[in-house]
């Protein structure tokens, strides 16, 4: 039993030392790839910060659907936007979350796994797809981070968000 629990053992470290050692792992190359640049971050509005870190876990606050032009989408999911609309918006909400993990790494490469992200999206009470609409956040995450990119997630429905904001998303990352 105990050898077994040392061959696990060796098996993950072995398979998270070949991630990290991947060579051809560049963030913000398939950023460049993908035709994504990413914008200074918005400062918060109230009485808090970005991220915080806490040993390698960086916790990074809600953000919202920036929009590249200014503004953010707002509307419900649903009701005045479509659940592809609403993609779209979780997708921006991804880019501004970027834009938080640059500026506070300085290297998107530091990144080793998004591990966590809470999705709200602002809907009626009867819709039902939050899912499909928090995938514009997690599908980019991949295209980004690849394997490092898949991540526990909740996707859940909200009567309202800060400044009638379509999504907004909240990031648990594990860093270097």
């Amino acid at each position: 039993m105990r050898c077994f629990a040392i061959l696990v053992l060796i098996s993950v470290l072995f398979s998270s030392n070949m991630i990290a050692q991947t060579g051809d792992y560049d963030p913000e190359a398939r950023l460049k790839e993908l035709g994504i640049t990413l914008p200074t971050p918005s400062a918060p509005v109230a009485n808090y910060v970005n991220a915080v870190r806490v040993g390698n876990l960086l916790f990074l606050a809600g953000k919202g659907p920036s929009k590249p032009e200014g503004g953010y989408v707002t509307g419900k999911v649903g009701v005045d936007l479509t659940i592809e609309q609403g993609y779209d918006a979780a997708r921006l909400t991804g880019i501004a979350q970027l834009a938080v993990l640059k500026a506070e790494l300085g290297d998107l490469k530091k990144v080793k796994r998004i591990v966590k992200v809470l999705g709200m999206v602002n809907c009626a009470p009867d819709f039902a797809n939050q899912p499909e609409v928090i995938n514009g956040y997690s599908d980019l995450m991949v295209q980004v981070f690849g394997d490092r990119g898949k991540h526990a997630r909740s996707a859940v429905g909200m009567i309202a968000l800060p400044r009638h904001i379509a999504v907004e998303v909240e990031m648990i990352v594990e860093v270097e």
